[in-house]
């Protein structure tokens, strides 16, 4: 499946989010429900000021695409194994009393033939409204999850969201809006790719492109390569192979004001592994910039300890090891390509995009710094 994108760089037809009929209450708690290829998260959460507070959260491995690659449907098991999750959440919802809610469902839904059955199998086990985005409501939420880790020395931004069944690359210019108002500046186009409504120049979008291959659809492609290292290779040449039709991908650019942020379970996990946490510490985290050679110092030592020894390794998880080498793959492929020598680390994604677009949308948020 060749990676999608619109006709013109920047053209969103439609808000992420449109204001509700009636502003609710700023202490009212909201939901976001992200159901990947891979795995199922929710927060709930209040808003806080410019931001909000979690008040409650779920994250899961259901592997929902599990054999999607070579049969185009969702299976029974990982169908099943879902809707147990989805109990859970539907369970944390009503004990919170939580009204104002978005639940998307993303790459494994819009790939799967099965995925109205599939729906229709939640809404009648669960009493959960499933929403499947499309790609580029996705890298929307993925750049507004990531505003509050925007420098004002940033001139030209890449977003990258690394998903189980795809990833998004939003490349975005700043240089015309005002320094301090950039972080901001992301924030605005929850409204809407196309669109500014502020005082300030808008922040443009170059182009954007959503490659139907993540962690988990990477992985499957090269499953019948039995050399680690080799695989690891494939992989990566592959990937970078799929983002040709990125407009920027060839342009000189100057490392001087660029600013890649990655988010996704990969990007954690390398980070996590760089700082040697045993226990992963979001607050140590979230932000963190690594330099491009402790990125590939860790994929290196990924690499030198194969299969068994990704999987006794406590810094990468039970849920990680199979997939840590597909998405290092990816990251690593997006550092070759660009002119950067640091990547900013976010631990936020299409839920936190959710949550600041409802909110902002409701008009809950306050004004002010991140």
């Amino acid at each position: 499946m060749a990676p999608r994108r619109p006709n013109g760089a920047g053209a969103f037809p439609k808000a992420v989010e449109t204001p509700a009929p009636v502003p609710p209450d700023p202490a009212r708690l909201y939901a976001a429900l992200d159901l990947g290829t891979n795995s199922c998260r929710m927060l709930i959460a209040q808003p806080k000021g410019s931001q909000f507070h979690v008040v409650d959260s779920f994250s899961k491995s259901v592997q929902l695409g599990t054999g999607l690659e070579g049969s185009g449907r969702l299976s029974r098991a990982s169908m099943a194994r879902t809707v147990q999750a989805l109990r859970v959440c539907k369970g944390k919802l009503e004990t919170h009393a939580v009204e104002r809610m978005r639940l998307i469902a993303t790459e494994a839904c819009r790939r799967a033939e099965n995925a109205r059955e599939f729906i229709k199998m939640v809404r009648r086990e669960t009493g959960l409204r499933l929403e499947i985005i499309q790609p580029e409501e996705e890298a929307r939420l993925a750049v507004v999850s990531c505003a509050p880790l925007v420098s004002t020395k940033t001139e030209q931004l890449l977003v990258v969201d690394i998903g189980g069944g795809s990833t998004e690359l939003v490349w975005i210019d700043l240089s015309m809006v005002p320094r301090p108002e950039r972080p901001r500046a992301i924030m605005r186009l929850h409204a809407g790719f196309h669109s500014e409504t502020g005082p300030f120049p808008a922040a443009r979008v170059v182009d954007w492109i959503s490659v139907p291959l993540g962690v988990a659809t990477l992985k499957e492609q090269f499953d019948d390569v039995e050399d680690d290292h080799a695989r690891f290779a494939l992989m990566s040449w592959f990937f970078e192979e799929n983002l040709a039709e990125f407009s920027p991908y060839a342009a000189e650019q100057t490392k001087d004001g660029f600013q890649i942020i990655g988010t996704s379970g990969t990007v954690t996990t390398v980070a996590a592994t760089h700082l040697g946490l045993r226990r992963y510490d979001r607050t140590k985290v979230d932000g963190l910039r690594m330099t491009s050679g402790q990125i590939d110092e860790v994929i290196r030592k990924y690499l030198e300890l194969g299969p068994e020894g990704r999987r006794a390794d406590p810094r990468i998880g039970r849920d990680r090891h199979a997939l840590i080498m597909s998405g290092a793959a990816i990251l690593q492929a997006l550092m070759r390509v660009w002119p950067t020598d640091r990547m900013s680390v976010a631990d936020r994604g299409l839920r936190e995009g959710l949550l600041y677009a409802q909110m902002s949308a409701d008009g809950v948020l306050e004004e002010g710094p991140f």
